[in-house]
């Protein structure tokens, strides 16, 4: 198969807007069959990263939080968006003292994540936390959420019968679910 035959080209580039973690631009872009098209295209600044902090007994610390886009409350993995000059793993390990107030003494790469790649450009980087030790949980001015223990075998339950809707939540979890399943 060749890739370049499904290539995009860039040919012109507006700008929409220019926010504090993402910017929009509106892409004139040619096809592979020769046409032109628009591409409307949000840029995250940093990307980011979750964490699947996983206990000894496989309980899984995940948040609940209000996500105003939807105006629910939802269970996810602790993340959040990566500072500058931050790598994934120091975030990982800042994001889960900051919401679950604890410390991994082991972090294991899953890979990267693209939640929407049809017009958001964001990676998320996620991580498996393991060896944890309690400390204090340290939340950003503004962030309101609760944090709990929960079976990882729930977690993915949940996920399958679609009480989970975060992506990567999903991802995550069902990563280390896999993982640990092929040990046994």
């Amino acid at each position: 198969m060749d890739k370049n035959a499904l290539m995009e080209t860039t040919l012109g580039r507006e700008d929409i807007f220019a926010g504090r973690i993402f910017d929009v631009q509106r892409d004139r872009v040619r096809l592979p069959n020769g046409k032109e098209s628009i591409r409307e295209v949000v840029h995250h600044k940093t990307g980011g990263v979750c964490v699947v902090p996983l206990t000894a007994d496989r309980k899984v610390y995940i948040v609940r939080q209000c996500r105003y886009p939807y105006h629910e409350i939802l269970t996810e993995i602790p993340a959040g968006k990566l500072d500058p000059g931050e790598t994934p793993e120091e975030c990982g390990r800042r994001e889960l003292l900051e919401e679950v107030g604890a410390v991994a003494g082991k972090m294991t790469p899953l890979g990267t994540l693209f939640p929407t790649p049809a017009y958001v450009d964001e990676v998320i980087h996620m991580y498996l936390a393991e060896e944890l030790t309690a400390a204090s949980q340290h939340l950003d001015e503004g962030e309101f959420l609760e944090a709990e223990a929960v079976p990882l075998e729930t977690l993915v339950e949940d996920i399958m019968a679609g009480k989970i809707q975060d992506a990567k939540t999903q991802a995550a979890i069902l990563k280390v679910w896999y993982l640990l399943e092929k040990q046994k």
